[in-house]
């Protein structure tokens, strides 16, 4: 039987109220843009699921194909695509990061 991908990142989507897909972990990002999205949720005190995509080569290509967003980090909100590093910061730094996050946890 085939692995259908998509459907593997969906279900991780969904049953994740906050998850990102990064390389690496969270202890030892192997990026620097991985690194940064994982200070911002660290620094808001977020819970969060990662995925290390560079531990399968299925999930690194289908999750591009899934967002239609070609990079990694990815961050997913409540089952939806917020983005990578740039927007994570720039939410947060707006202080709108840790208010989605809160809402999709039930903790704000």
């Amino acid at each position: 039987m085939a692995r259908d991908i998509n459907a593997e990142i969906d279900k991780q989507v969904k049953d994740n109220k906050v998850l990102l897909y990064m390389k690496g972990t969270p202890t030892f990002p192997m990026c620097g843009f991985s690194a940064a999205a994982v200070a911002v949720l660290e620094d808001i005190g977020a819970e969060f699921k990662a995925v290390n995509i560079l531990e399968d080569q299925d999930v690194r290509e289908g999750i591009k194909k899934y967002s239609d967003w070609p990079t990694i980090p990815q961050l997913y909100v409540g089952g939806e695509f917020i983005g990578g590093a740039d927007i994570m910061r720039d939410l947060h730094a707006k202080g709108e990061l840790a208010g989605l996050i809160a809402k999709a946890t039930g903790k704000g």
